[in-house]
């Protein structure tokens, strides 16, 4: 990757950036085979072709992305990273994908905006005092950076939060994870698919899989909208539509898939340099590197594909951020968006190989997708490679629907992050 001066990006920026070298490289044409073919070219899917390139040496792969890269639920995200997850096999998991994000922007060279700023879970009861006081003891004992703050140590931590005994939900305090953080969403998916690319990884845009071919139980190709394409082994990294690719080769998945909505305010100077997240009141913020608020709050009830909010979650979200900080009662909100999430019964996620040879599935990550990236594609790759789940996926085969042994974590998946 070329390297540029100071002075060269000027002269670049002042040109209108017509001079700009690719970050990775362009498809024109897709190969008639490949070794393994990655269906989804968003975090998830990107990270998986890189770590088969880089650790299992299968450079022959295509990602293959019906829109653009980044373009579904990567962009469509929070970009929350925490791993305070409550059962074992979920703080491993999360653990695992943090302590790759601590070192991802150098890895792949580029600068993913990583902020370890921390992430406050707050409790406005008892019982919720309770359960995140046992998820700290949980947390510590699986080796994740867990805290107790009582509410002067919340308020101490982010002095704009409001922690008054008058009003419907006082705050009593709240778990701090300070290695949680925020990054760059378009970041990481560009610095994944410039790696990947430098590897040999084709990764094709605009292209369609349309459906999947099989012959006696096995996968043998995928056909696109440019084509068919032969390969051995199909990985789908659709979040939002897992199940719908799954259906092409009639595995059932127990997944629901719903919107989940989220919106920014106007800039404003720094002011909140932590993440806030309230079960309760049902409510998240951040501040963004250009300075607006970033607020989300939990999943929309109704099964949908759409993408657009509706204005009862907007109110919602107001009322519930103005719980917290009565300061941002006079911002106004600039944009919203909606992105779909794939739900499982357990609110844990599914890594696994299906009854069909050759066809993997990561999905069903609910609302804990974009902090899992790199774990969740390392440990992908890892299964696709050597067609076995690895320690850390294991618990999160489908096997554990039908032998009971969930990895129940409704309350650590919290109010939605």
């Amino acid at each position: 990757m070329k390297r540029y001066s100071v002075t060269e990006l000027i002269r670049q920026g002042l040109r209108g950036h017509t001079g700009w070298e690719r970050a990775w490289r362009k498809v024109e044409q897709p190969k008639d085979s490949y070794d393994a073919v990655i269906i989804g070219g968003g975090g998830h899917g990107l990270a998986t072709a890189y770590y088969l390139a880089r650790e299992h040496g299968m450079t022959n792969i295509a990602v293959i992305e019906k829109g653009w890269i980044g373009g579904g639920n990567s962009g469509r995200n929070t970009s929350i990273i925490r791993s305070n997850y409550l059962f074992d096999e979920s703080a491993a998991l999360y653990n695992h994908a943090l302590n790759l994000w601590k070192g991802l922007g150098k890895e792949l060279n580029f600068n993913i905006m990583m902020s370890h700023r921390g992430v406050l879970n707050l409790a406005h009861d008892e019982g919720e005092m309770r359960q995140l006081k046992r998820r700290v003891e949980a947390n510590r004992l699986n080796g994740v950076d867990a805290e107790w703050l009582d509410a002067r140590e919340v308020k101490g931590f982010c002095p704009i939060i409001n922690i008054s005994g008058d009003v419907r939900y006082p705050v009593l305090g709240g778990t701090l994870q300070r290695s949680g953080g925020v990054n760059r969403h378009d970041a990481v998916v560009w610095g994944y698919a410039r790696a990947a690319s430098d590897l040999g990884v084709d990764i094709i845009q605009q292209t369609e899989v349309t459906n999947i071919l099989t012959e006696n139980g096995q996968v043998t190709g995928v056909e696109t909208s440019r084509g068919t394409i032969r390969t051995p082994k199909i990985a789908s990294a659709t979040a939002g539509h897992t199940s719908t690719v799954a259906q092409m080769v009639d595995v059932q998945l127990p997944i629901e898939s719903h919107p989940l909505q989220a919106l920014v305010s106007e800039p404003i100077k720094p002011i909140i340099d932590c993440v806030v997240m309230s079960n309760a009141v049902h409510v998240y913020c951040s501040q963004s590197d250009k300075g607006e608020l970033v607020i989300g709050a939990g999943i929309d009830a109704q099964l949908s594909y759409t993408q657009r909010g509706n204005l009862d979650i907007i109110e919602h979200q107001m009322a519930s951020l103005m719980e917290l900080f009565p300061m941002f009662s006079r911002l106004r909100m600039m944009r919203q968006w909606g992105g779909i999430v794939d739900v499982c019964p357990d609110a844990s996620p599914i890594i696994t190989k299906t009854p069909v040879k050759g066809f993997y599935v990561n999905g069903g990550w609910g609302t804990g997708g974009w902090k899992a990236t790199p774990g969740s594609g390392h440990v992908y790759a890892d299964l696709i490679a050597r067609d076995e789940p690895n320690a850390i996926a294991a618990p999160f085969t489908m096997d554990r629907f039908v032998t009971g042994a969930l990895v129940a974590e409704h309350g650590a998946a919290a109010v939605a992050h």
